[in-house]
């Protein structure tokens, strides 16, 4: 088994990033396996180093370990390139210049339907169209969704582990252009886009078994199409519950009050962090153990 994690150095990590740092750590270690770090980067707009460090600092804190040096998306900028060109070349990918205003605009037509997926508003088309000539750099790129769903051999599937979906997960090509749609890949002004880099990330990594919140279920259809598009293997998933405060708003890196760091500061120990998030001490746990702890505390 081969877990990872992979953080934005954009903010202070929190208690849902420890609680599923932590899962996925004790996951691999449970099954004699590996756990990574893998830092997310690819926003050079919005990544810190200070962050970065605080990022080392907290796991370790956390008493968690990784082989280093850790895979940095901005080092791997010729992996997505080439991903993106594979993708350009079948057909698949078309240039994009529409804002989220436009979008919306352009959805709030009485024959178009405002309908929510993992990136938001279902882009309704505006750009699409059959590329041609080489793949344009430095453009927002989308993946034409029909015609993606069309060039993978059915069925696409996942198995799914976490607490709320556990079983086969079937994706079908009529919920994937009504629900999901034309989502973008590239992005002008950082390249790759995280639905890109995470597929070509966790297969250069040997990812066997991916541990991450229930917010990224959705996009996870994105992610088994793109693996079955490339060529790529397709992982175990396990989504667990977010860790939510009082009000059950889930936690955000502005947060600072559920800051990792913060806990520490005030005199906290790694197990009491764990006490928090309703995991249990690493060595007591089982494969089934960890399952059964798979809902968190929501309330922190």
């Amino acid at each position: 088994m081969k877990t990872r994690f992979a953080p934005s150095p954009t903010g202070p990590l929190h208690l849902g990033h420890a609680y599923s740092a932590m899962l996925a750590h004790d996951m691999a270690t449970a099954a004699g396996g590996t756990f990574l770090l893998r830092i997310d980067d690819l926003d050079q707009s919005r990544s810190r180093p200070a962050w970065e460090s605080q990022i080392y600092d907290d796991l370790h804190w956390l008493g968690l370990d990784w082989p280093t040096p850790c895979r940095r998306e901005s080092e791997c900028l010729s992996e997505y390139d080439a991903a993106l060109d594979r993708l350009w070349d079948m057909g698949l990918l078309y240039p994009c210049t529409c804002s989220r205003r436009d979008i919306r605009e352009a959805l709030s037509a009485p024959q178009e339907t405002l309908r929510e997926g993992p990136d938001g508003l279902v882009y309704p088309g505006t750009c699409r169209a059959t590329p041609s000539g080489p793949r344009p750099h430095h453009a927002t790129l989308r993946l034409d969704m029909a015609k993606a769903c069309e060039a993978t051999a059915a069925p696409r599937q996942f198995t799914e582990t976490g607490p709320q979906h556990a079983g086969t997960i079937t994706l079908t090509g009529d919920a994937m252009i009504r629900d999901v749609g034309d989502v973008v890949l590239s992005r002008k002004d950082m390249g790759a886009a995280y639905h890109l880099a995470v597929v070509v990330d966790d297969a250069a990594q040997g990812i066997t078994h991916v541990v991450r919140g229930a917010d990224l279920f959705q996009a996870t259809n994105i992610h088994v199409l793109l693996q079955a598009l490339l060529g790529l293997p397709t992982p175990i998933y396990h989504h667990h519950d977010l860790i939510r405060d009082a009000h059950g708003k889930r936690l955000a890196k502005r947060d600072d009050a559920r800051a990792i760091a913060t806990y520490r500061d005030e005199g906290l120990t790694p197990a009491d962090i764990r006490a928090k998030v309703g995991l249990t001490r690493p060595e007591a746990q089982t494969i089934g153990a960890i399952s059964s702890v798979s809902s968190p505390t929501t309330e922190v």
